[in-house]
């Protein structure tokens, strides 16, 4: 998912794709530990998706704190 695409999500869009991320990675890592993982570059993927959505929703927060403030 590229950053332009997060950036268009609304604050609960986010919150369901990082669920759903996460539920991903823990699919991912469970597959790899009883060796039935095909794509293991998929981890790092999925690892850089969770990470552009965090930040992401980090980068919401403060903006709105700067808003307030």
């Amino acid at each position: 998912m590229k950053s332009s695409e997060i950036r268009e999500l609304s604050n609960e869009e986010l919150a369901n794709k990082l669920k759903e991320g996460r539920a991903e990675l823990f699919n991912l890592r469970f597959q790899m530990a009883t060796s039935q993982l095909d794509n293991t570059a998929r981890v790092k993927t999925v690892k850089k998706d969770i990470a552009r959505i965090q930040t992401e929703i980090r980068a919401r927060q403060i903006s709105s704190n700067n808003a307030v403030s």
